[in-house]
């Protein structure tokens, strides 16, 4: 026969409780209620004794230094000590309440253009998010012409080269993350462009007028400062830029194709005319984050409309409405 008792000890401290709990039971193994019947007495108390004298040497001997313990004690009597069951109802009662708990989040936040977790909830979707709700200087916006400051403003000294690139299908979006020396340079610092991404129809809005797509130019100084160049994008001429881009464009969310090398010039994007508008706003998605120089170029761009639908069978709709200017100044580059 094998007699296996489990000591529960919280602690080192409480292991000779656990021992006086045990001998208390050896000792009921021996006591006349359990000597009921005549035959097997002896043995009992044998085994009672045995049982003390063997939890009392596992700890003397520091056996019973972690939070639980199992001695089997080997004998032939037919006697058995078993540990403790849970009672079937309460199994049944602890399955029925974890089957009734709600599963745990997966932790990650899925933000999205339209629904329930769309623009309108975003503040409230994660913690990192709320400044898309309370923010007060959030893009995109509507610049009302009469409004602006207008004036002499420092021109946009764009140093686009040709460099490599590779497209992006994030899910929200088409992106293009760029390598080589790209540059900005505005208010007397220098920002490197990191990407340009598209929306359909514009964020950006003139005079309540929106317009086919935009092209967000996305870049960053070494303060970590950022400067979004915004290009507006109407129906027109195909755009050569965007052609080598829709080539390589990933079909499938999280998917990217990387490009021949040299084969992006950001030149081919911008327009002529490179006045602008200007203002301090926002990212236009999550986490919004706030403190972005905003420049707007007044004269869009072209692409055909066969470019445009490409995009927005794949995107829809994938732009912000736009938010309350709170006082906002924006300059009008004349």
């Amino acid at each position: 026969m094998a007699v296996a008792l489990a000591a529960v000890l919280p602690g080192h401290g409480q292991a000779s409780d656990a021992v006086h709990t045990e001998e208390a039971s050896a000792k009921k193994l021996a006591s006349p209620a359990s000597a009921a019947k005549p035959a097997g007495d002896k043995a009992s108390g044998s085994i009672a004794k045995s049982v003390a004298d063997q939890i009392r040497a596992a700890v003397d001997g520091g056996a019973l230094n972690r939070k639980q313990q199992t001695l089997t004690i080997d004998n032939n009597s037919k006697n058995t000590v078993k540990p403790a069951e849970k009672p079937r109802h309460a199994e049944a009662e602890a399955a029925k309440k974890h089957a009734s708990s709600p599963a745990p989040h997966d932790g990650d936040v899925h933000w999205s253009y339209e629904g329930e977790n769309g623009p309108q909830a975003w503040g409230k979707l994660k913690g990192e998010f709320s400044i898309c709700g309370t923010g007060k200087r959030q893009s995109p916006i509507n610049i009302e012409e009469s409004s602006t400051l207008q004036g002499p403003a420092e021109p946009l000294q764009f140093n686009y080269q040709s460099s490599g690139a590779s497209v992006v299908n994030n899910g929200h979006t088409i992106q293009v993350d760029l390598s080589g020396e790209n540059s900005l340079t505005v208010r007397n610092s220098t920002y490197k462009l990191l990407q340009f991404h598209f929306h359909t129809p514009s964020e950006e809005r003139i005079n309540h007028q929106s317009f086919a797509m935009v092209a967000h130019l996305v870049h960053k100084n070494a303060e970590g400062q950022l400067a979004v160049v915004a290009v507006l994008l109407d129906p027109g001429v195909a755009n050569t830029l965007i052609n080598k881009v829709w080539t390589h464009m990933p079909l499938d969310s999280n998917d990217r194709v990387r490009m021949p090398g040299g084969v992006i010039d950001m030149n081919e994007l911008l327009p002529k005319d490179q006045r602008y508008y200007q203002f301090m706003g926002s990212l236009t998605t999550p986490p919004c984050t706030e403190g972005v120089l905003w420049l707007v170029l007044k004269q869009p761009s072209t692409l055909s409309p066969a470019q445009i639908k490409m995009f927005s069978q794949l995107f829809p709709n994938n732009a912000r409405p736009v938010q309350p200017l709170n006082g906002r100044a924006v300059r009008e580059a004349q």
